[in-house]
């Protein structure tokens, strides 16, 4: 059920996709966003076509190529500043950015138009050898990847011990990152206890959820279709209640537009290493948590039969709420390191991966802890490595595309066991 729900949503992103389609290959998102970057690309007085233009900031990332007149605009959706660049690969031979840089920052002024134009001149490229590229792009794709695992692995205990599809989880993972800017911004603590802080509130979420929701439906003996359906309700409910509050606006947490460090052909920020780092460790505690502590390993059990480990003298209650305040805590944790990969904290930011969760959760297989951290390993390695041969829009479909794959070969996933199916 859970794959056809997935399938359903894909299907319904993709067909939104096309229908907002620009009519011109030199424009994206002019029709859908009130401001709008626009430039001119030419060498001596004449137009270049089919160069590529990415913009990228305050969580917002799109790219086009210039059309025959070497025009290009991209619809951005907010009055912000946005690091305009432009790829030389596509320039014609003998033609580089001759200052300036290949890489402009722009922001707006009083209209909803911002001009930017790169200075073009005769020389030679330093070009990135497609090694580099695929280091930097490995590296990055498994920052992704641990800080998805950690919202997968939430997502997956919580469906393995109650049977529940939760779409709110995207709202526990945006309400780690709002809690982090609320404490560290506005109130002004240092960004370490603002973490700390919201990862514990995050937990309180999950708890308050249980407790106050899901619980009393469990009791009731509400299906588990209607339960996906509630979750789904209170996943709207909670994205614009944050909307409300937060606006709509993209902010940034302390520390974020480091400078990266090069090590080799990888370059890293500071911001980039603790994020793994601090995955890692994070990982392996709640590895040793499930492997090694009686409650982990009464949570397995409550996954893997709930009333036979109920006949065995487990209370079941006790280890779901548990696994509640554990999920939140997860999520609000990769909710923190999602703000900082995007980069920036937004009120839909949780619903932007949603799906990259679900999809690493399915694949690593339904209710696996351990199938969870490898899915969505996979899945950010894709995700980041596919932009190598596929445009930077499209990278989050072909993650989607081999979650089918796979259950074509393995329904139940990678670690999935078949009785877990259907």
């Amino acid at each position: 059920m859970l794959v056809l729900v997935l399938g359903f949503l894909f299907a319904a992103l993709t067909l939104s996709t096309f229908s907002a389609s620009p009519a011109h290959a030199d424009e994206i998102g002019t029709d859908q966003y009130d401001y709008v970057l626009a430039g001119n690309v030419q060498f001596d007085g004449e137009p270049i076509d089919g160069v590529l233009i990415s913009v990228k900031g305050d969580g917002f990332e799109s790219e086009v190529k210039t059309g025959v007149d070497g025009k290009w605009k991209i619809g951005v959706p907010d009055k912000g500043t946005y690091t305009v660049s432009l790829d030389e690969q596509t320039l014609p031979k003998g033609v580089i950015v001759a200052k300036g840089g290949s890489s402009i920052e722009a922001e707006f002024g009083l209209t909803k138009v911002k001009s930017v134009n790169f200075f073009l001149g005769e020389g030679t490229r330093t070009t990135v050898s497609f090694f580099d590229q695929f280091l930097n792009r490995l590296v990055n794709g498994l920052n992704f990847g641990l800080l998805l695992a950690l919202a997968a692995i939430g997502l997956s205990l919580i469906f393995g011990t109650t049977g529940l599809s939760n779409f709110a989880h995207a709202e526990m993972i945006t309400f780690g990152a709002l809690m982090t800017f609320a404490f560290s911004v506005p109130l002004g603590l240092p960004i370490w206890l603002a973490i700390i802080i919201a990862v514990i509130l995050s937990g309180g979420l999950g708890f308050g959820l249980d407790a106050a929701l899901w619980k009393p439906l469990r009791k009731k003996g509400v299906g588990l279709i209607p339960l996906m359906i509630v979750s789904i309700g209170l996943s709207l409910s909670l994205r614009y209640i944050y909307q409300f509050f937060v606006g709509g606006e993209t902010k940034q947490l302390p520390g974020s537009g480091m400078a990266d460090l090069q090590f080799g052909p990888v370059r890293l920020s500071p911001i980039d290493m603790a994020s793994m780092g601090i995955s890692i460790v994070v990982l392996l505690a709640v590895s040793y948590f499930l492997l090694r502590t009686r409650i982990g390993k009464a949570t397995r059990a409550v996954s893997d039969n709930p009333s036979l480990a109920s006949a065995s003298g487990i209370d079941v209650d006790r280890v779901i709420r548990i696994v509640w305040i554990l999920g939140g805590s997860l999520a609000g944790l990769s909710g923190v390191l999602w703000a900082y990969f995007r980069p920036g904290v937004s009120w839909d930011m949780g619903f932007q991966i949603l799906l990259l969760v679900f999809a690493a959760t399915t694949l690593g297989g339904l209710g696996t802890a351990f199938g969870a951290l490898i899915g969505s390993i996979i899945v950010g390695l894709f995700v980041e490595l596919s932009t190598l041969w596929l445009p930077s829009d499209l990278k989050y479909v072909g993650a989607l595309v081999v979650l089918i794959l796979v259950l074509l070969f393995r329904p139940q996933g990678i670690l999935g066991r078949k009785e877990r199916i259907g």
